[in-house]
Parts: structure tokens; sequence; C-alpha cells
């Protein structure tokens, strides 16, 4: 299945799908604010730190998952039913609907796609506009209890780059070492290799078509032949990558606690530079 569902297919099914709106930015809390005052008509409004996210320390990283049960609750708090689709959004270039995207399907939610180009692509198209709570009934889907399936620790980041692929999606300034806006060390994961998200993304935000994206894979060296793995900042854009991942064809293992984690691990490598 296509991961991504563009607005003229959404604008058809609205009536079967159930619609989730993700809309979150780093250093913004404004979300449900935005939400409220105009959204695709029945979505439900997810909080990004609160329900795709726990409390944990420094070395969980600044968005750790949170638990398989706690996940469990939340789908059914947000209308989630049985054997309906779901489509999940946001408003700044699918990064927070991709967390939610990865963290369903990792939890075995077969039917969830991403909208292609988000809320801004629905306005665009002069998609039809509500405004105010959406407050559903609960629902009755039954997630399953993922644990760590699909995801490597800090110790398995540590051992990744010598069994597959490293990806840091990061910007390649943070990369390099260069700067850190968020953590305390800059530079990366030693052997971890830089494939930034803006290179599998257009102008408008939207993914790249397919095929761009699996050569920008492979440039890095991650061509399917061995395991991959991806980490960003705290786990959200490595999500993103993973979405990515999934147009080309390429099963990519996330690192949730990312740079956030590593480092504040005391004791772990550091690398910088373009190497």
């Amino acid at each position: 299945m296509n991961p991504l569902i563009d607005v003229t297919e959404l604008q058809r099914r609205l009536a079967d799908v159930h619609v989730l709106d993700a809309r979150w930015q780093l250093g913004r809390d404004d979300g449900r604010e935005q939400y409220l005052s105009g959204h695709i008509p029945g979505a439900v409004f997810i909080d990004v730190e609160r329900e795709l996210s726990r409390p944990g320390e420094p070395s969980d990283g600044r968005h750790p998952l949170p638990d398989d049960g706690a996940l469990a609750a939340a789908a059914r708090r947000w209308g989630i039913r049985a054997g309906t689709p779901v489509v999940v959004y946001d408003d700044h270039r699918m990064l927070s609907a991709s967390r939610a995207w990865w963290a369903l399907r990792r939890a075995g939610l077969s039917d969830v796609r991403v909208l292609d180009g988000g809320w801004p692509a629905w306005v665009a198209a002069g998609g039809e506009v509500a405004t105010g709570a959406v407050d559903p009934a609960p629902g009755d889907v039954v997630l399953g209890a993922p644990g760590s399936t699909g995801t490597i620790d800090t110790e398995g980041a540590a051992a990744w780059p010598q069994a597959g692929v490293l990806l840091d999606a990061r910007a390649g300034e943070r990369y390099r070492g260069e700067t850190e806006p968020m953590d305390p060390i800059p530079g990366h994961i030693p052997g971890a290799r830089n494939l930034p998200i803006s290179r599998v993304l257009a102008t408008d935000g939207r993914f790249l078509p397919a095929g761009d994206i699996a050569a920008a894979f492979d440039e890095v060296g991650a061509d399917g032949s061995m395991p991959i793995a991806a980490y960003c900042g705290s786990g959200i854009t490595a999500a993103q990558l993973a979405l990515a991942g999934a147009l080309a064809g390429r099963e990519v293992t996330v690192y949730p606690g990312s740079w956030s984690a590593w480092s504040n691990t005391p004791g772990r490598a550091i690398a910088t530079g373009a190497e």
C-alpha cells in the first residue's frame, strides 16, 4: 500500500476514513489552537508531545516512544475503530504525521496513510474546512505490543554501522558538528552517513518521486543490500525518513532516542566532519 494519499482521494473517501490532525512544530505549542481554528472535517487532534512521546531521562532522548499500552489507549481515545482506514496529516512538511504513521504501523495498524502535502495541500485544493473540536466516541481498535520491534536503542546504534547502514537525517552542518542548536554536544555517531531529510523532499515539502528517493538512498550506500537504520535529533525526522524509505522500497529501522539520547549518554564516542 502506498503510505501516501492525495487530497483528491481523501476528499472522495472522507466519509469512510478516520482522520487524525497531528499538527506540531519544534518550539511551538499551538498545534491544538491551529486545529480548532480550522481542520479537515471529522479530524481528531492528536498531541505529538504527550501522546506520541512520553517523559524520560535525558539519555532517553527528547521524544521517547510512548509505552505500547499508552499508544493503544490513545488510539482508542482518538476514536479509531477496527477495520477503518486512518489518514494522518499536519501542516509542516508531513513531519509529525510521519511519526504517527510509523508508530501506528509499528503497532500493527496496516491501513494508515499520510496526506500528501498535508494541511496546505488540502487548503490549496479548496477542501472543506471545519472549526472547533471533534470529540469522537471511544474506538475499539486493538493494537499490538511491538516492544522494540523496528527500533534500535543506543547500544544498537553503536553497533549498527558494523552490520548495516546508519543514516543521520539531520542537516549537514549538524551532522558535521559545525552547529548544534538543541543538544549538548555537536557531531554524529561514528560510522553514520548523512542523508538530510531535505534530500528526499521537494521545495513544497512533499516527498520526491520514489525513483529520486531511491537514488538519494543509493548515493549514501543505503541501496537495500544491507540493513538500514536512521536517526535524527530526537526520533521524529527519522520516522519521516522511514516513510521515505517505504516509498522507495527500503525498510528503515528507527533509533527513537537519536542524537538527543546519544549526546546525553556519558562515554559515547562523537565524530565530526564529513565522514
